[in-house]
């Protein structure tokens, strides 16, 4: 993503108590990237090995959607007819793993499984990465390199020609038409990040396509929103429920060079990487935002507080999740309180400000190894109850039925809920997972109530806790769609 790793020795601080309630819609996620290299060379078993360890300790942290890496430089960590399999799996670009696998279907499998969602991450424009030294023969570097420019060391797909839109988008409508993906993402990495006296070699292509734009920055930025808005089409045309997120930098732009912008002093989204994102986003182009807001409550050029709250603020037409660097929020000490981590202050903020519809972890590995103890806040305080994703009602408002013939059996395995999936005629009022709320006798049945939520679940059963019969209790069973979106409740009273 657009910040350097930090590979620094972190404080274990002891976390004070927090109070806030159970978030009952929240997205919970996690990047798993491919381009450091973690998984190159790695071999099938190790990496299946690897992954599945990944997965089992981020569902115990309570993460209930993995967006995965399978395109970090027009290649492919999936089966593709366009684009060559990715050296970040076998080492060599064009190589197909042996034994044979497609991570991307076993990830979503093995999402799926285990409740979660799964969002296939791609790069968009980037044609080659810096360490990269040799191009498969089906490239699209070496099939067209006309469409492509240096810059720093870095091939870019050309945004400027119009061709490179439409191939970006065929490859990203491969991917949700032939995947069962519940996401498509992007990050940040649209024209690449300035380097000071490299400029961008584009002239020609503002000279035959410049539309009647007079200055090429916003040319550049015309370029982006019609990809932006076409990609997002591409998407909806194929899949409606595939949900569409990006992830820009943390700062859209500097209060120096707007009115509207942040106090902050850094990169800026629409004047350094020509990514308008808040015209995506009053747009409706794009479902759910994610700024990578990496920097530390405190940080004198782009503090954190004052960036979570200033996208609160103004990007509140879709869902607003945070990017949470994991690392550096336990590197740095609570400035109220120097013997803890920062973890806690920030939850906080996304607690306080209701336009924050949850976070994703930055990146996934540093969570699973538990540095300053951020795992396991996550199990026990944080995500200690399951979550539904964020309502996208922009999408589609329709729910499923309710369930059919709720009723405790006692079998073979213990005391089992049982019911029968609604019937649905399409996508949008078909069931995909259910949830089962316990009630005490008498309560009231909140169910905005995260704390009572029992599991989120795809199976049609629900084992329960018998005990000896005595107590009195009340089980509810929703069901819920491709969104999310959740159908009325059925009540059952059950003595365990």
């Amino acid at each position: 993503m657009g910040l350097v790793k930090w590979f620094l020795p972190f404080c274990l601080f002891i976390l004070l108590p927090f109070s806030s309630a159970a978030q009952k819609r929240e997205m919970r996620g996690a990047w798993i990237q491919c381009v450091n290299g973690q998984f190159q060379g790695m071999g099938t078993e190790k990496m299946q090995q690897t992954l599945t360890y990944q997965l089992d300790e981020l569902q115990k942290d309570g993460v209930n959607l993995i967006i995965f890496q399978v395109r970090p430089e027009c290649d492919a960590l999936y089966e593709s007819k366009l684009e060559p399999w990715s050296r970040f799996l076998t080492g060599v670009q064009g190589k197909a793993p042996s034994p044979y696998w497609d991570p991307l279907q076993w990830m979503i499998d093995e999402c799926h499984e285990r409740g979660m969602e799964l969002h296939a991450w791609i790069n968009p424009y980037r044609a080659r990465t810096k360490t990269t030294k040799e191009l498969a023969q089906n490239h699209i570097a070496r099939r067209a390199p006309q469409r492509c420019f240096e810059y720093d060391d870095l091939l870019i797909l050309n945004p400027g020609i119009p061709e490179n839109r439409d191939y970006i988008c065929e490859v990203a409508k491969d991917i949700v038409t032939r995947y069962d993906v519940d996401g498509i993402h992007m990050d940040d990495y649209f024209y690449p990040y300035p380097v000071k006296g490299v400029s961008i070699p584009d002239a020609a292509q503002f000279r035959q396509n410049s539309n009647g734009i007079k200055d090429v920055n916003d040319w550049r930025r015309y370029n982006v929103d019609l990809f932006v808005e076409q990609f997002y089409k591409t998407i909806h045309e194929a899949k409606p429920w595939v949900k569409v997120g990006i992830s820009p930098f943390g700062i859209y732009r500097n209060k120096k060079s707007s009115p509207i912008g942040s106090n902050t002093n850094g990169t800026q989204n629409y004047d350094d990487l020509y990514a308008d994102i808040l015209l995506w986003i009053n747009n409706g182009w794009l479902d759910y935002c994610v700024p990578q807001i990496y920097w530390e409550i405190g940080n004198k050029a782009a503090d954190y507080e004052t960036l979570i709250k200033w996208w609160s603020q103004h990007a509140a037409a879709r869902p607003l999740v945070i990017g949470e660097d994991v690392e550096r929020t336990v590197k740095f000490s609570d400035l109220q309180d120097p013997n803890r981590n920062q973890q806690s202050a920030k939850m906080a903020l996304h607690r306080q400000l209701p336009y924050v519809k949850g976070t994703v972890l930055w990146y996934a590995k540093a969570a699973v190894d538990n540095v300053g103890n951020y795992g396991s806040n996550l199990r026990n305080v944080y995500w200690k109850t399951p979550a539904l994703q964020p309502s996208m009602e922009f999408i589609s408002n329709k729910a499923p039925k309710k369930v059919r013939k709720v009723k405790p059996v006692w079998t073979s395995d213990g005391y089992i809920l049982f019911w029968t999936a609604p019937k649905g005629k399409d996508w949008s009022d078909t069931a995909t997972k259910y949830v089962v709320y316990r009630f005490a006798k008498g309560e009231v049945q909140n169910l905005n109530d995260a704390s009572k939520i029992c599991t989120i679940t795809n199976q049609t059963f629900y084992k329960l806790p018998y005990e000896n019969g005595k107590e009195k209790c009340v089980y509810v069973v929703t069901a819920l769609n491709r969104l999310q979106n959740e159908s009325k409740p059925v009540v059952k009273k059950i003595k365990l």
